[in-house]
């Protein structure tokens, strides 16, 4: 094989998460990757492992990938403030970058709460500890994410519950909830 025909591991995780792209700012696009490439070398991932992982290891038989969650609650989320955006106009206070980014980021620290352990994903030593909001934030702020995108990532799971969530965290909070509770359940869909 050719050196032209050896995909980087951001060409992998943009095909992984092809959403990325639409995020408009060019250096929250690099970086909102780059974010995905630290947490997969830090958690030891290979992408064929990310590829098999359930989206939460709290979900008994969860047959729902780690990746099919992320990008469904993304896609909700451009749904979401489409609909707002045609209905209210320019009386929707929404910013698409900080939303989509958000919704690429919020989940992104699994990679380092979680393990592959004898074939099976667990909670790892670090997810003992520190909850997937937490990692997901200071690896996004060590990548220099805006704060309006960590705050995203903060405050989108229970951890946000004492904090004023932003139109965007509000937006992805419901999406990112609709899609647990459905699954969770084992609903057909």
């Amino acid at each position: 094989m050719t050196p032209e025909h050896i995909k980087t591991m951001k060409d992998q995780i943009i095909e992984l998460l092809p959403e990325i792209n639409l995020i408009a700012d060019e250096n929250l696009r690099r970086n909102t990757a780059q974010v995905w490439e630290d947490a997969i070398r830090d958690g030891g991932w290979t992408i064929g492992q990310i590829l098999r992982m359930p989206f939460s290891v709290h979900v008994a038989n969860c047959e729902i990938t780690f990746i099919e969650h992320v990008r469904t609650v993304c896609k909700m989320c451009i749904a979401v403030a489409d609909v707002l955006k045609d209905a209210y106009g320019d009386r929707t206070d929404l910013n698409y970058d900080t939303l989509i980014a958000g919704a690429i980021l919020a989940d992104v620290g699994k990679l380092i709460e979680y393990e592959e352990k004898d074939g099976k994903i667990t909670k790892a030593g670090r997810g003992q500890h520190l909850r997937h909001p937490f990692t997901g934030v200071a690896m996004s702020h060590a990548r220099g994410i805006p704060p309006e995108v960590q705050h995203v990532i903060a405050t989108h799971s229970k951890e946000g519950e004492m904090m004023v969530r932003s139109n965007e965290s509000v937006i992805f909070h419901h999406a990112d909830f609709i899609d647990f509770d459905l699954v969770s359940k084992n609903r057909p869909f």
